[in-house]
This record gives structure tokens, C-alpha cells and sequence, in this order.
């Protein structure tokens, strides 16, 4: 097990890097104010991605993307996770779930947004279907060519940037020895079609300009055709596709913990108080051999499991215990360098208020950290027959 990178690697991690510096953190403090990413500045920050190649990096090369494995994209995710979140997205990497796209579904969903021509969001989650996605009310029932759709959805990430959304349903419920379980199906549709309202949902601390938005479906009828893989299938399909976003969460973590480490790590060589730098208090020293101690743990976790897919190995229990370690890691790092900074670590003037704001979401989106461990735990207990 070699995490060496690859020459190639390297210079994909260069080129996100510098990036990263020159197109994304000068225009932290604006979205950060403005509670937005300005169109203009979309559109800007995207052709500039295309341009240098970085745009559907993890996409196949066949089919217009950059062809990075696994390893290659966490590495990228590493380097973009050091900015704000409404920024980075915009060097987009469309959702994995559309490779299972068929048929009309590629030329009208999938190579449109390999090309940046068309935009993506997930829903799933929902009111009273979070962690429990089986849990979900939304239903969509056949009629004729068309499947009828009414339900809510919240919590769907950069919807009012997007143009159409991967949704999930329930299309049917089948009777099984523990009970009656609905069955769930993958569509796409368009977000301008008709029964289907979007709201811009409420204010969230965490990633400022990044918005999250609520669907209203209405009798909302969607083409058969547009059916995202097989009816009752859904979960499969998110088991095949959506597994790596836990990844995508550990590899963001382990960018931002970098950025925040070496923020306080200079501020502590820097910083005098008492006649010396106050990182050469064993009370703040040890607080910084603990939080690189962490950080290099949640980075070796990360890249085991992104590796581990590339072999086609990866479980369930590798990326729940990457994402659970880094994104913990990280709210761990944020606060302690928030205590390193003392009082200017809430002040605005500085980025390390916003780090800590913005830590706090990674424990909870993409599978909160419980439902990580009843993940790890039930696999353990699983080889025991329990």
C-alpha cells in the first residue's frame, strides 16, 4: 500500500492547489458577506475550471471528464476543500449517481453536465426522513407513461444553482419478516417542470453563500423515460454511485484541518506573550502536536479507503470510518485553533470563526457521525452472527 502520489498526482495537486489560491480564497470574505456567489462570478470561476481541465475531473475520459480514479479525486477534494464551500463547488464534479444514466438520459442529462452546460442537485432527505431515508413520504405513482409525484423535500444543497435534480421516491412497499418497507426509485427531473416548486430553505452557520433549498412536488408528473435506473432499485443505485460522498466529506475535512493547522501553527510561532511565542507554552504546543497527530490519521484513513476502491475493496466500514474520523478531526482542529487565537479567533477580521461556523455541518450531512458508527459497529458485530 503505496500513498505515494504518482507524478501525475502531483501535478493534479499543483494545479488545484495554485487554483485554489489565485480563483477562490480572494473572494472568500465577499461570499462570506454577500451570503451568495455572485452570477458573474459563477460563471467566471467555471470557465476558468474548464479551461485548465479541472471541471468533471471525476468523470470518465470517454465521456468528456478528466478520468481521475479514486485516489486521484480525493486528492483533488483535499485541495478544494481548503476553500469556502460555495466557491468550490463551482470546480464541479457532477454527482457519480448519473453514470447510471440510459439511452436520451445521457445526451439530456449526463454529457450536458460532464460540460458544465447543465447542473446538478441530490434530494433524498426530507422532513421527516432524514437518517431513516426509508422513512420517506414522498410518493411517486404510476400512470400510463408518466409516474405522479407529490411530496416535500429539504435540505437539497445548491438547488437554486442547479437546473434539474436526482430525486428519490417511494414507488411501492413490499411485506418482509421484519415488517412492511418501501420500495425506492431514482428519477430525474427537471426543475422547472410543472408541480414542482423550489424555496430557498433556512439560514444555515455552516458555508455561507452555499445554500440549501426545499422541493415541493405537486402532482408532478414525470416521463417514464426519465427514470433513473430500475423501478423498487433505488437503493442500489445509491449503494453503486453515492458511497464515495462519504469520501468526498473525509477528503474535504482533511483540506480544510491543513488550512486551519498551519493558520495556528503560525500564529503560535508568532504570536509573544510573556517574552516568547505562545507555541512554546506547553499548553499550546501540545495542542498542536495533538491536532497534526489527528489530522495525519484522518488523511491516512482517507486515503486507505480511496485507495481501496480503486481495488475495487473498499467496504462500507472504510469510508464510514474516514468520514467519521476526519470530519470529527476537524471540528476537533477548528476549535482548538479557535482557542489558540484566543479572543481573535472570533472576530471576523479573521477566517477561523468561519472554519469553525463551517466544521460543524461535516458531522452531519452525508450520514451523521452516529449513523457512521452504527455502520462500523453493526459490520463487527455482523461477523459474529449478531
Amino acid at each position: 500500500m503505496d500513498f505515494d502520489p504518482t507524478s501525475e498526482q502531483t501535478m493534479v495537486v499543483d494545479t488545484v492547489r495554485q487554483f485554489v489560491e489565485t480563483e477562490l480564497y480572494p473572494h472568500e470574505d465577499l461570499v462570506e458577506r454577500l451570503d451568495a456567489v455572485p452570477p458573474e462570478l459563477q460563471r467566471e470561476i467555471q470557465a476558468k475550471a474548464i479551461a485548465v481541465g479541472l471541471y468533471a475531473a471525476n468523470m470518465p475520459q470517454d465521456l468528456g471528464g478528466g478520468g481521475l480514479d479514486n485516489l486521484g479525486i480525493t486528492l483533488m477534494e483535499r485541495e478544494l476543500g481548503r476553500a469556502s464551500y460555495a466557491l468550490q463547488m463551482l470546480v464541479a464534479r457532477p454527482s457519480n449517481i448519473l453514470r447510471g444514466c440510459t439511452g436520451d438520459q445521457i445526451d439530456e442529462y449526463l454529457l450536458p453536465t460532464i460540460r458544465g452546460e447543465r447542473h446538478d442537485c441530490l434530494a433524498m432527505t426530507e422532513p421527516q426522513a432524514g437518517s431513516d431515508v426509508r422513512g420517506m413520504l414522498t410518493r411517486a405513482v404510476r400512470d400510463g407513461d408518466d409516474y405522479v409525484i407529490s411530496g416535500t423535500k429539504h435540505f437539497i444543497s445548491h438547488a437554486d444553482m442547479s437546473d434539474f435534480v436526482v430525486l428519490f421516491a417511494a414507488t411501492d412497499v413490499e411485506q418482509t419478516k421484519a415488517g412492511p418497507k418501501k420500495k425506492i426509485t431514482g428519477f430525474l427531473v427537471d426543475l422547472d417542470s410543472r408541480g414542482l416548486e423550489m424555496r430557498r430553505g433556512p439560514a444555515c452557520v455552516s458555508n455561507r453563500g452555499y445554500h440549501q433549498c426545499e422541493l415541493f412536488f405537486t402532482d408532478c408528473r414525470v416521463p417514464v423515460r426519465k427514470r433513473l435506473g430500475e423501478e423498487g432499485r433505488g437503493f442500489e443505485l445509491m449503494g453503486e454511485w453515492l458511497g464515495a460522498t462519504r469520501l468526498t466529506v473525509a477528503a474535504t475535512s482533511v483540506g480544510r484541518s491543513h488550512r486551519v493547522l498551519d493558520m495556528a501553527t503560525e500564529w503560535a510561532a508568532t504570536r509573544k506573550q510573556f517574552g516568547q511565542a505562545i507555541g512554546r507554552f506547553q499548553g499550546t504546543g501540545f495542542k498542536l502536536a495533538d491536532m497534526a497527530t489527528e489530522l495525519e490519521a484522518a488523511e491516512l484513513l482517507t486515503l486507505r479507503a480511496a485507495w481501496k476502491c480503486d481495488q475495487g475493496r473498499m467496504t462500507d466500514t472504510d469510508a464510514a470510518m474516514a468520514k467519521l474520523f476526519a470530519s470529527e478531526a476537524l471540528a476537533h482542529i477548528t476549535d482548538e485553533a479557535l482557542q489558540i487565537f484566543g479572543g481573535m479567533g472570533l472576530m471576523a477580521s479573521l477566517p477561523i470563526e468561519r472554519f469553525w461556523r463551517d466544521a460543524r455541518v461535516e458531522r452531519i450531512w452525508d450520514g451523521t457521525s452516529e449513523i457512521q458508527r452504527h455502520i462500523i459497529s453493526r459490520a463487527m458485530l455482523r461477523a459474529h452472527g449478531s
